[in-house]
């Protein structure tokens, strides 16, 4: 059973870069033909996906968060890793990471497997 697990700080400073860590356990990150994904919901808002990387190490981005966004990988450590830079309050949500065989889908069910959520709060 493939499980994930977000984790991170819970609150950022405005102007900083939020970093966040999925780690992945039950399979790996380099299976064909998962793509693992960074998905977030703002409080009162819909599902936002952010962005992916592919079981071959590609990268994809939103188009309106590329400019702030960078997701990598450690294949040894079996973990994907987010960071949004030059946050804002309005970054403040609960961030998901998913997997499915494809990216860029906003709707839940189109995922195989999520991890629990973690809250990230922007505020000085």
């Amino acid at each position: 059973q493939v499980q994930l697990q977000e984790s991170g700080p819970g609150l950022v400073k405005p102007s900083q870069t939020l970093s966040l860590t999925c780690t992945v356990s039950g399979g790996s990150i380099t299976t064909n033909f998962y793509y693992w994904s960074w998905i977030r919901q703002p409080p009162g808002k819909g599902l936002e996906w952010m962005g992916a990387i592919a079981y071959s190490g590609s990268t994809y981005y939103s188009p309106s968060l590329k400019s702030r966004t960078s997701i990598s990988r450690d294949t040894s450590k079996n973990q994907i890793t987010l960071q949004l830079s030059s946050v804002t309050p309005e970054d403040t949500a609960v961030y998901y990471c998913a997997a499915e065989v494809g990216y860029g889908s906003s709707w839940a069910g189109d995922y195989d497997y999520w991890g629990q959520g973690t809250q990230v709060t922007v505020s000085s």
